[in-house]
This record gives C-alpha cells, sequence and structure tokens, in this order.
C-alpha cells in the first residue's frame, strides 16, 4: 500500500485537476477516485478539500440540490497555477522514472 502522504499527493492533484476543469463535489470526485483505483474514506475526503479551500487552492459555494445543502469546489487561480507547476514536475518524474533509457 502507498505510503499516506505520497496517497494524500496524488489525491490532492487529482482534485485539483477536476477542480480546475468544472466545479466538483464531495461524492462526485469520491467516485472519480475510486474510478481510478483510489478508496478514500469521507474523513479523509473532506478534511482534504477543506485544508486545500484554506490554503487558497479551491473556493466553495453551496447549492441546494434536492432539499439538502451542497458545497461545490472549483480550483482558484493560485490552485490552477500548483496544478500547472504540478504536471511540469510529473512529467519530469515520468520522463527520468519511467522512461529511463
Amino acid at each position: 500500500m502507498l505510503d499516506r502522504e505520497f496517497f494524500l499527493g496524488f489525491i490532492k492533484i487529482h482534485i485539483l485537476y477536476h477542480a480546475s476543469k468544472e466545479p466538483i463535489f464531495g461524492i462526485e470526485i469520491a467516485e472519480e477516485l475510486a474510478r481510478h483505483g483510489y478508496s478514500i474514506s469521507p474523513g479523509t475526503l473532506y478534511p482534504t478539500l477543506h485544508r486545500l479551500e484554506k490554503e487558497g487552492y479551491l473556493e466553495s459555494t453551496s447549492k441546494v440540490v434536492n432539499g439538502r445543502l451542497r458545497k461545490y469546489y472549483q480550483a482558484t487561480d493560485e490552485g490552477n497555477l500548483v496544478l500547472e507547476q504540478s504536471k511540469r514536475k510529473i512529467r519530469e518524474l515520468v520522463t527520468e522514472v519511467i522512461e529511463e533509457k
């Protein structure tokens, strides 16, 4: 099993990526992460979303859906910037580790 810190790094990048495309909400992103093989509990997911918001990478809005309040998250300019920086580092890492010659 992946170390928790590595795991959370991958999760954060996934969250930022999807939040940069369109507003996301908890259950939706949990299902998307599960599709990629990440099993994440609400006790890990929601604090991660809140932390990314507190750090300025996500911003949230709330809407009532089917009589319940749902919080949507979207990447901020700072979140998009850190995502682009992460993409460069991922490319560099893949080149060095996976495509090693």
